[in-house]
């Protein structure tokens, strides 16, 4: 039992390094986008504001969906990094069941498991609100990510997906905003 206490608190440890959002209890189960059409969703969409986690943490960030088979959805994601580098990682998503396709898995390595992603909301012509989370027994690991059709969204439009997060426990005081400036960001549309 030490030893399950041990590995427990180096895990925690290192996603706290890593500024992981780490809540306590089990993973919340918010409704997710009723009717949702995978095909309306495809296409590029700009990170608006996300929360923080180990596995991205540059600027300019887009995220381009395509249909890759019949149920599976090819995943783009790419980033600006501080040197000036892009960094980007392809992967799939699929939904685990055909009833709830808006509850998608999605992979980005072979022999990883994939991760939730939930698409709580969206418009599909200017917004969507996405949620993950991962359990670890009596804490969770919330993700969550504002994304737009354009590189800015309105303000109201943002608060509202923000409230949204809110009223599933989701820290928003912890979201950071994504460096979307076209200067900035012009080496990524090279």
């Amino acid at each position: 039992m030490k030893a399950v206490q041990v590995i427990f608190l180096a895990l925690l440890s290192v996603l706290a390094a890593n500024a992981q959002v780490i809540m306590p209890g089990k993973c919340p189960q918010p409704a997710v986008q009723e009717n949702f059409d995978t095909a309306r969703y495809l296409g590029k969409w700009y990170e608006i504001q996300r929360l923080p986690h180990a596995f991205q943490y540059g600027d300019c960030s887009t995220a381009t969906y395509s249909l890759q088979s019949p149920g599976v959805v090819g995943v783009l994601n790419r980033e600006l990094l501080a040197n000036g580098a892009i960094d980007s990682i392809s992967g799939s998503a699929t939904a685990k069941d055909a009833s709830e396709p808006a509850k998608l898995l999605v992979s980005f390595f072979e022999n990883a498991p994939p991760a939730p992603y939930w698409v709580l909301s969206t418009d599909y012509d200017s917004y969507t609100l996405v949620y993950s989370c991962t359990d670890l027994e009596l804490l969770h690991v919330d993700f969550a990510w504002i994304m737009s059709r354009q590189p800015t969204l309105p303000k109201e439009t943002l608060e509202e997906l923000r409230s949204q997060l809110a009223a599933i426990g989701v820290k928003v005081d912890k979201l950071l905003t994504t460096n979307q400036d076209a200067a900035y960001c012009s080496t990524m549309n090279q």
